[in-house]
């Protein structure tokens, strides 16, 4: 009844929320993608989406369809491995940035190793600057990591999982004195909320100090909560016990950042098993944002 390539489409669109990077990561026309919704919607008798264009958003049903859509695909996928007697081997260096351990993506990972149990899978967790040096250099074979949208764009390279604002957050109730410095809690250089809020500051003439420096989003969100002062965070990733600062506070903004896989060199065996967990996880990514948000809509 459902088509698993309308499947594929359907989940690409929620999950960027945008037909036409639901088609570059598809490598599809944007009228193929249109059609594959379309299709979906008549098969299943209700919307999924309500869109214009300007924005695009998930119904209800949509909601509920993405669960189904992922148990379907995995049941399809899993079913054309075993009868093709094909089984994925070998070492596969995968890192994300700590900006997933809170989420879904264990799961997917645990999901991933249940299939391919002969695959050797090493994590590594890094902030996304560290890992990007480190795909270049061929030490590691797949990467889940941000890439900055208001400078690279689409141009950057990688297949998008996501696309998302980039908000201030802080402990509830935290109070900024518009006559001091902002109090940053930041990651150590390069980071890409770093420097993304630095620079808005910066081009707004608002004074700013570091009040805590930490490669572990643990010691950053820790801090945070204590109210030593506000950190730049992806608005689908806020940690539980920190809050959005509110507009009045006058922060400026911070623009958009994109979650991106980016595959590394290795042919062969690490290849095929990298292709697969980047499969999996583009089918999960949109349970790898918290419940309740969503990424920044566009057509």
């Amino acid at each position: 009844m459902y088509e698993p390539a309308q499947l594929r489409t359907f989940l690409a669109v929620a999950q960027t929320l945008s037909f036409t990077r639901a088609a570059d990561r598809l490598g599809l026309r944007q009228s193929t993608v249109s059609q594959h919704v379309r299709r979906l919607e008549e098969a299943a008798g209700r919307p999924l989406f309500v869109r214009d264009t300007h924005s695009v958003e998930l119904t209800g049903d949509g909601e509920t369809m993405l669960g189904f859509a992922r148990t379907i695909l995995r049941a399809n996928e899993r079913a054309a491995a075993f009868f093709a007697g094909t089984r994925l081997r070998g070492r596969l260096r995968f890192g994300a940035s700590e900006d997933f351990v809170a989420t879904r993506l264990p799961e997917i990972l645990e999901s991933f190793r249940r299939a391919h149990p002969e695959v050797d899978l090493e994590l590594t967790v890094e902030l996304s600057g560290t890992l990007q040096a480190r795909l270049a250099a061929g030490r590691l074979d797949l990467i889940l990591a941000k890439r900055d949208a208001e400078a690279d764009g689409d141009a950057g390279g990688g297949v998008l999982v996501w696309r998302d604002a980039l908000v201030w957050i802080g402990a509830p109730g935290l109070r900024l004195d518009p006559e001091r410095p902002v109090p940053l809690i930041v990651y150590p250089p390069p980071g890409i909320t770093r420097a993304r809020a630095l620079a808005a500051l910066e081009a707004e003439g608002r004074a700013w100090r570091i009040a805590c420096t930490s490669s572990s989003l643990s010691a950053n969100v820790a801090a945070a909560r204590a109210g030593l002062g506000v950190m730049a965070h992806t608005r689908g990733l806020v940690p539980p016990g920190l809050v959005p600062v509110p507009a009045r506070s006058g922060l400026p903004e911070l623009g958009e950042v994109d979650f991106v896989l980016r595959h590394g060199r290795r042919g062969g065996a690490a290849q095929e098993a990298a292709d697969a967990l980047a499969e999996a996880i583009l089918e999960g990514g949109d349970g790898l944002r918290r419940p309740g948000e969503r990424p920044a809509a566009g057509m």
